[in-house]
């Protein structure tokens, strides 16, 4: 009877074997990098915290106390009347995601690369580049979240969401206007090689008009033809109609709310290819 030689993999082998293996991205590596950027906003958590509860409060305090009260006339937009807090919470609620954004997307992703360096350590271990970028989106996400939800329960306690069995999803238009804003800026702010204010000029030159001049403060069809194309290309405007239409039902043409929603998922999935490329290619290097 004879007996069958087994062949046991060389050393060499079992080398390759080990390096193939952690080479290979892991599987919920998006969700690593997320718990470390979520982890990291504790050296800063009370900026959060402050942030997430002091903004609404300072904000629909001036509106609610001071500002509505010098304007008994209701606001009329898209022919419906309310009151002016009403109007302006659900664009207030979508501006405090968009700064969020601004502040998650900008230096932090500028310091994983440059200053810190630690998206570099990530990529080292078994977690690919476009992993890193989801879980920088996915952690800014979280935090918006935080935001807006603090926000949206001072809107509903102030009496501003007319309609309460819709208008928590006010809630996810601020996040996906956020988003809409967040991936694109995460993207610019992972190609800048050398800090020359860049970001300063974001808030001044491309924040600031956006809250502006976004049908923030009164419908955006009373401003010029010549000024309203800053609302019709701002994720803030698409995100505070579709919080109108949620809070208190506004009338939105379906078509328009087509136009609303793709919009801002356009902006995202275009943000996201180009922010995925920016990693890959800086994290070859």
């Amino acid at each position: 009877m004879s007996e069958t030689a087994t062949t046991h993999p060389s050393l060499d082998e079992l080398r390759a074997e080990a390096i193939e293996w952690a080479r290979k991205p892991r599987s919920r590596g998006s969700w690593y990098v997320t718990e470390h950027m979520v982890r990291a906003m504790r050296a800063y958590g009370w900026t959060i915290v402050v942030g997430a509860l002091g903004q609404p409060i300072m904000y629909l305090l001036g509106l609610a106390v001071g500002l509505a009260a010098l304007i008994d006339a209701p606001i009329v937009a898209h022919g419906v009347e309310v009151d002016y807090l009403t109007f302006v919470a659900p664009a207030l609620l979508v501006t405090a995601a968009i700064a969020v954004a601004s502040e998650e997307m900008t230096y932090p992703v500028m310091a994983g690369f440059k200053w810190r360096r630690y998206f570099y350590g990530f990529n080292a271990s078994p977690l690919s580049s476009p992993q890193i970028a989801n879980g920088v989106i996915l952690g800014a996400t979280a935090r918006m979240l935080v935001a807006i939800g603090a926000y949206y329960l001072f809107i509903w306690i102030f009496g501003a969401v007319d309609d309460p069995a819709t208008g928590w999803l006010s809630i996810l238009a601020g996040l996906g206007a956020g988003v809409a804003f967040g991936i694109p800026l995460m993207a610019y702010a992972g190609s800048i090689e050398d800090d020359k204010g860049q970001f300063a000029l974001v808030q001044r030159f491309l924040f600031m008009p956006m809250f502006l001049f976004s049908g923030t403060f009164y419908p955006l069809e009373t401003l010029p033809v010549w000024l309203q194309w800053i609302g019709w290309v701002s994720p803030l405007w698409h995100g505070a109609e579709l919080g109108r239409v949620a809070t208190y039902g506004t009338d939105v043409a379906p078509v328009m709310m087509g136009v609303h929603i793709a919009y801002l998922v356009v902006l995202s999935l275009v943000g996201y290819l180009w922010g995925r490329r920016v990693f890959i290619e800086r994290l070859a290097k």
